[in-house]
């Protein structure tokens, strides 16, 4: 067996196969390339889900991870640390909130927002005890706990998990109308995605967030945004909700947060919601640690350059142009996203997302597929011209083959 091979074999005899990688095994990486363990090389068409906005291997980061982990890299919330209150005061400014709640993983941050969302509700709305309701979308993707997955609408995510958490509302993506019809006075929140991205970078109509933004304000809910996937530079903009001149009252962010260094995630919003929360009602015992502080202020401070987010918004025209012009020929049916990021439906007849994936991979391209004949691209926001028209072109190749 190759040396490949010998190492997906092991992984598939030793890891429970909870997920279906393709068969390339990554042994270093640097900016929108990764080189596997036989020295070939791949250009990162995914970024880890919009963890690696900023590339693989960024020296800025790394450098701030490495002066970290000879400080100290973790003391638990039981004290305080040096950079835990510039991380707070420098994620707020960021967001035009006022206060963060760090955590980990964006389920975590998913996770925290549904308590706090209902803490809110029974502690400032009034809402009778037991009876909160939040209100989600349709095709939705918020993470894997089973509180999360209990208002998930993909049988693979949901299917013998139960029994089910219940308080949650789903009604259609896109569709004021449900929404408004679906608000009750126990209505504490709506959680939604700016642009639905496990669904294929669903981008919503043109005004339902802001119509969102009016409902819930006229019914005294919470507007969560998850911005875990579109947030930080990935649609051209810091959050994807600023594309409709729209403001949130709960931020949800991690992924690109951490850099593709360390996971980190936070509930960002004004100090009246998250100051429902008292000493031991929630917490994590990595949520702000010193290392994860200290890595995505340096993210915070490459976002306040608005270099990213200009390159992100350049590039994606580009992106958005290119990929148009390969609908109509009967190898991709529909094209959607904004910025760097784009969900491209395959016709059926040319092969499903995973089929075309594989096609790329043995092109020197790494994509991902999802609910079956889509694949997503969200490369780097660091990607060249030159490299994101290469990749292109091994699409086209692979659409062609």
């Amino acid at each position: 067996m190759s040396i490949t091979e010998t190492a997906i074999a092991s992984a598939e005899a030793h890891s429970a196969h909870n997920y279906h990688p393709l068969p390339v095994v990554v042994a270093s990486a640097e900016g929108a390339w990764m080189t596997d363990v036989e020295g070939r090389r791949y250009l990162d068409l995914l970024a880890g889900y919009s963890a690696l906005n900023f590339g693989h291997g960024n020296r800025r980061l790394i450098d701030a991870a490495k002066a970290q982990l000879e400080r100290v890299t973790l003391t638990s919330r039981a004290f305080h640390h040096d950079r835990f209150a510039d991380f707070c005061t420098e994620l707020a400014a960021l967001c035009g909130m006022e206060t963060v709640l760090p955590m980990n993983t964006g389920a975590e941050a998913v996770e925290t927002a549904v308590k706090t969302a209902r803490k809110w509700g029974y502690r400032v709305k009034g809402v009778p005890d037991g009876m909160a309701k939040i209100i989600v979308a349709s095709d939705n993707f918020h993470g894997r706990t089973t509180t999360i997955v209990s208002f998930s609408t993909d049988p693979e995510a949901r299917a013998d998990f139960g029994p089910y958490t219940p308080g949650f509302e789903i009604v259609p993506y896109g569709d004021l109308t449900a929404m408004r019809e679906a608000m009750t006075e126990n209505t504490v929140a709506v959680l939604i995605e700016p642009i639905q991205g496990e669904a294929g970078v669903l981008v919503p109509p043109a005004g339902y967030l802001p119509g969102v933004r009016e409902l819930t304000r006229e019914r005294n809910v919470l507007f969560i945004a998850d911005e875990i996937q579109s947030g930080l530079g990935r649609t051209g903009k810091t959050f994807a909700l600023e594309h409709e001149g729209v403001a949130p009252d709960v931020y949800l962010l991690g992924k690109a947060l951490g850099g593709g260094v360390v996971p980190v995630s936070a509930v960002v919003s004004s100090a009246d919601v998250l100051g429902v929360f008292r000493p031991g009602e929630h917490g994590s015992t990595f949520g702000g640690n010193p290392l994860a502080c200290a890595v995505a202020l340096e993210v915070i401070a490459m976002l306040r350059t608005g270099e990213y987010q200009q390159r992100a918004a350049e590039l994606g025209d580009h992106l958005h142009r290119e990929l148009g012009l390969l609908t109509g020929g009967g190898a991709v049916e529909a094209v959607r996203g904004r910025g760097l990021w784009a969900g491209v439906d395959i016709a059926p007849a040319l092969g499903t997302g995973r089929e075309i994936s594989e096609r790329l991979m043995k092109l020197g391209v790494l994509v991902k597929d999802t609910h079956g004949s889509t694949i997503r691209i969200a490369p780097p926001l660091v990607i060249s011209k030159e490299d994101l028209d290469w990749g292109l072109d091994r699409l086209r190749a692979a659409l062609s083959a």
